[in-house]
Parts: C-alpha cells; sequence; structure tokens
C-alpha cells in the first residue's frame, strides 16, 4: 500500500498480505515498501511501543513552531500529505543565508535629513566601492543632500555609485544584498522598495532599533563576514495587499499632508486595484471623524465580525511588536506563520485580539450602515480613504524580508524585546533570610 506522495513520486507498488500502513517513504527512511517487517517495527503502537523507544524513534522537532514529525496515529491512520501545500519548517535558530555566487553589487539606504548619518554613509560606501570592489546603488536623493554633493573628496566617488528613484526606476534584478543605515523606518522603507527584497542588513543609528542588530562600530569585519559567509538569517512574514476602489479622480484631491481624499459619488467610475507589500502592519481607522468606524472583516470569504472602535490592526508577527503590542496585542516571534488581528480600542469588553493561521486571506469592507468613511495605511506609508464600496484584501505574501541575524533569530528577537522594550524588567524582590523568617 503506498500513500499519495509515494505515488507521486513514483515508487513501485509491492502488494502484501497485510493491513495498510502508512508508507515508510514519506518520512525520510531508507526503507523499502516491501520491507513489511521492518515498517511494522517502525510503526508506532500505543498498545505495544515503550516510552523510551516511542521518544527515540520519534523525536520531536526543536522549531518552536514546527510540526511534530510523526505523522501516523495509531495502526491504520495517518496525516494526508499534499505535496501543494506541505510547509517545510525548520529551527529558526538553525537559519543560515548562503550565496550562490559571491554578491557583487549592494544597495545602500540612508535615512534621510539626519546630519549624524553622513560620516558613517561616507565610510561605508568608500568601504565597499574601494576595498570591496562592489557596485554601489543609493537613492538619488541621498546624493543631492548639500553636505554630500559640497564635499570634493567624497563626490568623486560617488560619481561611481549607481542612483535609482523611488517608484520610478526598477532595481530588482541589479541589487545583490541591501544595507540600512538608520533605525526601524529605514528596514520597513527598503521593504518597500522591492517585492522579492534581497538580503538586508540593518545598523542600529536610529532611536529605538528594534529590527536593526549591527552596530557601527566593526561595521567593516561584520559586512565581510556577510559577505563571505554564512550569516544567520531571519525570514519575516509580509502581507499581500489589494485595495479595490472606485476610481474617483473627479473629485479627489490631496491635502497638504499627502492625504488622498476620494469622498464623493462620480458617475460612470471603474474600479482600481492597488497591490501593496506590507512588513509590520496594515491600520484601518476613522480617521478625522468624530464617529466610531464602522467596518465589517471577512476570513476566507465568511463574516467574522463588525468592528466598531477607532479602527482595526492588521499585524505581521514583526509588527506585533510595533503598533499591535501598543494596541493591546501579544508579541509573536517572527519565524510565526501567523496573522494578528487586534482591534485598537473597540466599543466593547469582549474583543479581544486574535491571531490567525497564515494564508488565510482576509479582506475588510465598510458597513453598509457606517456612519462614515475610513482611512487605511501600510507600514505608516501612503494613507487614504476608503468609503463603501472599497474593500482590501490581505493575505500572506510569497515574498518575505530576508534579514541577516547578528547572532540568531530566536536571541536577536528576545535581545531587543529586553534591551528596546524593556520587556519584564522590574526590581527584584529582596532575599528571604532564615531570620525573616
Amino acid at each position: 500500500f503506498l500513500c499519495q506522495v509515494c505515488v507521486m513520486a513514483g515508487v513501485k507498488e509491492v502488494r502484501v498480505e497485510a493491513p495498510p500502513y502508512c508508507c515508510s517513504t514519506c518520512e525520510g527512511e531508507e526503507v523499502a515498501c516491501g520491507n513489511l517487517a521492518r515498517r511494522r517495527r517502525k510503526t508506532r503502537s500505543l498498545s505495544t511501543s515503550s516510552a523510551s523507544s516511542s521518544s527515540s524513534e520519534y523525536r520531536r522537532t526543536q522549531s518552536l513552531h514546527g510540526p511534530s514529525p510523526v505523522t501516523t496515529f495509531g495502526p491504520k491512520a495517518c496525516m494526508l500529505q499534499v505535496p501543494q501545500a506541505v510547509m517545510h519548517i525548520q529551527d529558526p535558530a538553525s537559519q543560515k543565508l548562503t550565496w550562490n555566487t559571491p554578491p557583487k553589487s549592494v544597495l545602500v539606504i540612508k535615512k534621510i535629513q539626519d546630519a549624524s548619518l553622513l560620516e558613517p554613509f561616507k565610510e561605508l560606501c568608500i568601504f565597499l566601492a574601494k576595498v570591496k570592489n562592489m557596485i554601489v546603488y543609493v537613492e538619488k536623493k541621498v546624493l543631492e543632500d548639500p553636505a554630500i554633493s559640497s564635499n570634493e573628496n567624497f563626490g568623486a566617488i560617488t560619481k561611481g555609485f549607481c542612483t535609482f528613484r523611488e517608484d520610478l526606476d526598477n532595481i530588482s534584478n541589479l541589487v545583490d544584498f541591501i544595507i540600512c543605515l538608520g533605525g526601524d523606518g529605514t528596514l520597513l522603507y527598503a521593504s518597500s522598495l522591492f517585492e522579492s527584497v534581497p538580503p538586508v542588513m540593518a545598523f542600529h543609528l536610529g532611536s529605538l532599533g528594534f529590527l536593526t542588530p549591527f552596530k557601527f562600530d566593526t561595521y567593516q569585519s561584520q559586512v565581510t563576514q556577510v559577505i563571505e559567509g554564512a550569516p544567520p538569517l531571519a525570514a519575516r512574514d509580509r502581507l499581500k495587499v489589494r485595495v479595490l476602489k472606485e476610481n474617483r479622480e473627479k473629485k479627489a484631491r490631496v491635502d497638504e499632508l499627502g492625504a488622498i481624499w476620494t469622498n464623493g459619488d462620480v458617475e460612470g467610475s471603474r474600479r482600481v486595484a492597488q497591490y501593496q507589500q506590507v512588513l509590520n502592519e496594515v491600520v484601518v481607522d476613522r480617521g478625522p471623524s468624530s464617529y466610531l468606524s464602522n467596518v465589517d472583516l471577512f476570513l476566507d470569504g465568511h463574516l467574522i465580525t463588525t468592528v466598531q472602535g477607532d479602527g482595526l490592526i492588521v499585524s505581521t508577527p514583526t509588527g506585533s511588536t510595533a503598533y499591535a503590542v501598543a494596541a493591546g496585542a501579544s508579541m509573536i516571534h517572527p519565524n510565526v506563520p501567523a496573522i494578528m488581528i487586534p482591534p485598537i480600542c473597540p466599543h466593547s469588553l469582549s474583543f479581544r485580539p486574535i491571531v490567525v493561521p497564515a494564508g488565510v486571506e482576509l479582506k475588510i469592507m465598510l458597513s453598509c450602515d457606517a456612519r462614515n468613511t475610513a482611512w487605511v495605511s501600510f507600514d505608516g506609508r501612503k494613507r487614504q480613504e476608503i468609503c463603501h464600496g472599497d474593500s482590501i484584501t490581505i493575505t500572506t505574501s510569497c515574498f518575505p524580508v530576508p534579514s541577516i541575524c547578528f547572532r540568531d533569530p530566536v536571541n536577536d528577537w528576545f535581545e531587543s524585546l529586553a534591551q528596546c522594550l524593556h520587556w519584564n524588567v522590574r526590581k527584584k524582590q529582596n532575599y528571604l533570610s532564615s531570620e525573616d523568617e
């Protein structure tokens, strides 16, 4: 008897006079399907297998969130393996970055209008261009900074740099990896530039630094290790967002803050789809209105609930330590495949944040009886108004952000919790001596 995976893999069937068992080939064992005696010994049975043999043959994974490798249940039941839906998950602490060929090009992203980053930016670019002989990409608006353009010595070096403009030039197939100089917002900005994001190395030169584990003091050795070695890696899931809305260009206006106002009906309007890749969260709120927001939340086409309050957050595990935790949600490790949905000041005592599996499709729409419109933003950017008839569809993106770690994904995350958020920090309780008893 062969299971579905072995049939698709081309394993020939061997008929034996025995009850059907789950094929051992699926579990990666070097056992022929016809070897019934050995297969019987491998099959877990509650009545015959001892605790010691079971623990040695079916050792549980070390992953924080990985499923148990045991896929058989009793003498005849087993997990149906669907090849299209199989998710291979490994221990987050063992994830490493590897290069097919040595990287030759690097994108350096610097926080704009920050004078304290000018010297680190110059040092890094000179090191990459002159010492490492790499092709350096920078934003055109960075080189237009007077402090850089007026520097004669550095200006001669920048002439060999490749420049690009956001939303105008596509450099997706030109950049091997990215180096960020700044805070967490710099990494979020780097994520927004690409669909398939190159590996990102982020130096902590901003305020919070939750997502930027590297210190700039030893940048030369750290960059060299990344280029020549196999650094630890955290694959941070993103959200794929589609905003489907009426084209109201005739009545649309942009205010002084860059927000897009689209309230009003237009005859002959057409549906326009916008796509976003979001690393932290999608925020739907009531905007400038004094009324509660009133939006419907759907999961895989089914109405789950109607949110009445200040709004709703749809967050990745990476974004769970950002706006979501400020709204009362839990903190989730970036390697956990999930989507978090915390409300913002809900007008209900029982609306607690929920976590749903990664890959489900969420849909948010204005309720038919909503008194006002809603507003949506993506990682705090591209804020726009949502009216009746518009919809926001959200699911897990196929393109995560490969974030290079300083130590490993587990230790870096807990280090950030302790250093940036002061997680579980309190004064220690005094020691109770025998005399006090």
